[in-house]
């Protein structure tokens, strides 16, 4: 899947010249979190999310340094923490510039790019002629959680019984064979009536649990049975 299969397509927008009161109503009436910043032509210059309106003074919550910090603070930082926390327009405390994608982006792109720079959304942005860009939606969290629930079931679909034993078999140990994670044999996986029976040696619960999971996502199978232990400390266990 890529961006443009789930990103929201109508997105609310302010300028650069948007009093910071607006963009708060805006984000209490319509249930939203941040909101991006465009300029006259609609090119994409910056976003405002509820984060850049924590440390206000309206609110006494402007940032408080000591004398001793303030020291080793420069010159730029601590004017732009004074310009965020009273300016009064979206440019005095808009974060710039914006990480963006492009539509077509894959959603393991989007995924690795809000861990990697600790953000909770992407603007989608597409390509005009001249080299300016025009923001044509937006990737949330919440919207990787709404396109996972689509595609994950509510319920566990009920195992098809007309797949045998040795075919669940296979099919498990072909999945283990491409996990770096586990050197799990032919000789530890067994299957008896759809039941998958995991024996052997283990690194360490993790493995074990991980295990489990590849077994129980397998095709046919109707339970999983835990019998491995960890290296050296002779534990076992059961789980359906």
């Amino acid at each position: 899947m890529r961006a443009r299969d789930i990103m929201h397509g109508d997105v609310t927008t302010v300028t650069p010249e948007t009093p910071l009161g607006t963009i708060a109503r805006l984000f209490v009436e319509k249930r939203i979190s941040a909101v991006p910043v465009v300029d006259g032509t609609g090119a994409l210059v910056g976003i405002v999310s509820e984060a850049d309106l924590l440390h206000r003074q309206e609110l006494d919550t402007e940032r408080r340094r000591s004398r001793w910090l303030d020291y080793f603070a420069t010159i730029e930082s601590l004017a732009n923490a004074y310009r965020a926390a009273h300016g009064r327009l979206a440019r005095d405390v808009m974060a710039s510039p914006v990480v963006t994608a492009a539509p077509d982006t894959p959603l393991t792109e989007i995924v690795e790019t809000l861990e990697r720079k600790r953000i909770r959304r992407v603007p989608i942005v597409e390509a005009l002629p001249g080299g300016t860009e025009r923001l044509v939606g937006i990737v949330t969290r919440g919207d990787l959680v709404r396109a996972l629930a689509t595609l994950i079931p509510a319920a566990a679909p009920d195992p098809d019984r007309s797949i045998t034993d040795r075919r669940i078999r296979d099919m498990l140990l072909a999945e283990l064979a491409r996990q770096p994670w586990t050197d799990t044999g032919e000789g530890n996986v067994t299957v008896l009536d759809g039941v998958v029976h995991l024996w052997g040696m283990v690194a360490n619960e993790a493995e074990a649990q991980a295990l489990v999971t590849a077994a129980t996502n397998i095709p046919g199978v109707v339970a999983v049975r835990d019998h491995t232990f960890v290296a050296y400390m002779g534990v076992g266990s059961t789980m359906m």
